[in-house]
């Protein structure tokens, strides 16, 4: 019985596993779809960013670029002049003396739009004999008027500074380009890089294969489109790229304002270099938020002015070849490989029935996404991480609760129909190791220590004359269900009902490793034998009292080496208890049928006995032939508990 039921999950696999295969795939369909949906909504690009984020902070830093000088405006500064902003005499007085170590470009990153007198002749005279000085205007939002440049400054030396911001205000793009109906602004840092890049002969171009990508220098630009990488929503209008940081805080070499107005500075750390001039004062509102600013303990926002540096560098180093622009796969490259993630997730769930495999198996293959998609962001490929990894646990996830749904179910049969012949114990030890026991729906033979019980009604055959069928089944029930209960309880087996009688084994199916357990087994058998004969007078009482005959039986015990294992063909199977300890344990039941000493007799053998002397009053009928043995066997009759010192009788089980 035990084996037909576990063998269901075999004999039925292949159709159980297509099923199987069904379910998961449909629910792992379903999560992935639901997923994808929401993908593609945005609601997820938080999750994508911050996982940016992360991976911009875990890259080495880069050297401060040894091209760019940034001469910043301190608090200090502020204080030292008195005034903000400082005076158009102060900065002409800056760039005048800049222009003495013959710098290539210079930046500056301060509104002048008005005068701020005194000196504001001497600041427009610096503007217009030099050449290769950029300022700044401001395009300002639909609901914010922008800012000017200077007055008298060609359009070829003046960028906007607009810096664009991610719906969580932090800086990622650079917005190189923005576009009117009938006009084109060019960025700052654009505009500063191609100053420095023309001097050398470089020039950008459309490229012929497609004219919104451009080919300068050793780089291809390509425009960042809504849902490029990990983003969804964004505005793309203009032309944008994503911004390749350099570093969190050491972008450039960084002089204040007062120390080069009045120290000394080596003329190399200015001549042929770009000089970006700008605010890097706390107390002003010129700082913004980066991927670095949640691990910044002190500056955890970073001046504008060193975010246009930032700009700059990644330009010269895609147009010179010393760091690639970030590419970004095709929507069907992102969704492949979203769904292959999800894939993973399922298959692990669906091939493994072990949790601790799940457990672990899930946070090594997320760690596994991660350090491909980090790989991946050092060659400068940014793909989704979050949605993959939402997409292996999600599956996976599901899949495991289909999988536990669909076991408890199998469970709650399975050890509904065991329980009918084994205890809840051993049927739950059975479900729980059904992979091991079971082979091509078989349980394979294996040698096992077990103790084995034999029970029988004395006279049955006399009893069952005087009965009407009917009557003879019931009352049969009635007594072989006290039995069966009685085994149960004492964590045994039914293994066969033998008319009037049981056959059970205490050990199997899962064998014993030490003897401490085979000991507790014999224990069980013969506790088992003298609850039985307890139950049995109070049946005797029960029938007597409804005018059922009143019987006597014959147990059985012996503990030994059996086989136990399938018996039979593929339409029908047992479970096959083999050995001669079997044989003994029947004939032990069957001996010498005319000494009955009670209304339950008791017998075990000498290898029982060993296990069992400590606990239990046996009387030696010496050494006694059995049918169908040379060997004589040394038997006992077991009496009872034994006595202890503080009581008349042991308490029975």
């Amino acid at each position: 019985m035990i084996v037909r039921i576990l063998r269901i999950n075999k004999f039925n696999k292949n159709w159980l596993d297509l099923s199987e295969i069904y379910a998961v795939i449909i629910a792992t369909i379903l999560v992935l779809s639901l997923l994808l949906g929401i993908y593609y909504l945005g609601w997820l690009q938080p999750l994508e960013l911050v996982a940016y984020d992360q991976m911009v902070r875990l890259r080495p830093a880069l050297e401060a670029d040894p091209r760019l000088v940034v001469i910043g405006i301190t608090d200090e500064d502020i204080q030292a002049f008195n005034r903000w902003p400082l005076s158009d005499e102060v900065i002409a007085r800056l760039l005048e003396k800049l222009s003495k170590y013959k710098p290539k470009v210079i930046g500056l990153d301060l509104y002048r739009d008005i005068r701020f007198e005194p000196g504001y002749d001497k600041f427009q005279k610096q503007l217009q004999i030099s050449d290769h000085i950029i300022v700044i205007n401001n395009l300002g939002y639909s609901e914010t008027k922008g800012t000017p440049a200077p007055p008298n400054v060609p359009d070829e030396r003046v960028g906007f500074n607009d810096l664009l911001l991610d719906p969580d205000n932090i800086i990622r793009r650079n917005l190189m380009f923005a576009n009117t109906a009938d006009t084109t602004f060019y960025s700052f840092s654009l505009r500063i890089a191609l100053h420095y890049l023309l001097a050398q002969g470089i020039k950008p171009n459309n490229s012929p294969v497609n004219p919104n990508f451009i080919n300068w220098g050793k780089a291809e630009f390509v425009p960042l489109s809504r849902n490029s990488g990990g983003y969804q929503t964004i505005d793309d209008q203009g032309y944008q790229i994503l911004l390749n940081y350099r570093s969190a805080n050491n972008i450039a070499k960084t002089i204040s304002l007062t120390k080069f107005l009045y120290g000394t500075i080596p003329e190399n750390w200015i001549k042929d270099k770009i000089v970006l001039i700008g605010m890097v004062a706390i107390s002003t509102k010129d700082l913004f938020l980066t991927p670095y600013s949640p691990t910044e303990k002190k500056a955890f926002k970073m001046p504008g002015v060193l975010v246009h540096a930032q700009m700059v560098s990644q330009i010269l180093d895609a147009v010179l070849g010393q760091r690639n622009l970030f590419i970004f796969w095709e929507q069907w490259g992102e969704f492949l490989w979203i769904c292959s993630w999800g894939l993973i997730g399922a298959t692990l769930a669906w091939s493994s029935r072990n949790p601790l495999i799940i457990t672990l198996g899930n946070p090594f293959l997320v760690g596994v996404l991660f350090g491909l998609s980090f790989f991946l962001f050092l060659h400068n490929r940014w793909v989704p991480t979050t949605t993959p990894g939402l997409a292996l646990l999600f599956t996976s996830g599901t899949v495991t609760g289909h999988r536990a749904f669909q076991a408890q179910r199998q469970q709650q049969i399975v050890m509904r129909l065991l329980g009918q012949n084994t205890s809840p114990e051993i049927a739950n030890a059975l479900w729980n190791s059904r992979d091991r026991l079971l082979a091509d729906g078989k349980l394979p033979g294996q040698k096992l220590i077990a103790t084995i019980l034999f029970s029988d009604i004395k006279n049955f055959s006399t009893i069952s004359e005087e009965m009407p069928p009917e009557i003879l089944m019931e009352w049969l029930n009635e007594y072989l269900s006290v039995l069966t209960q009685c085994v149960q309880t004492h964590h045994g087996i039914i293994n066969k009902f033998t008319g009037d009688g049981i056959m059970a084994a205490f050990g199997v199916p899962l064998p014993r490793r030490t003897q401490e357990a085979i000991a507790k087994d014999a224990y069980n058998a013969v506790a088992c034998a003298l609850a039985i004969e307890d139950k049995l007078k109070q049946l005797n009482q029960d029938w007597k009292n409804r005018n059922f005959p009143e019987i006597s039986m014959r147990i059985g015990i012996f503990t030994g080496p059996i086989v136990a294992g399938s018996l039979g063909g593929k339409e029908r199977l047992e479970y096959g208890l083999l050995g001669d300890s079997v044989n003994i344990a029947s004939r032990l039941e069957s001996c010498e049928k005319d000494r009955q000493p009670g209304i339950c007799r008791i017998l075990i053998a000498y290898q029982t006995l060993q296990y069992i002397a400590d606990s239990f009053e046996v009387e030696s009928w010496g050494l006694i032939p059995l049918k169908g043995r040379h060997e004589m066997v040394d038997i006992y009759l077991v009496i009872g508990w034994k006595k202890t010192p503080n009581q008349g009788t042991g308490n029975r089980e």
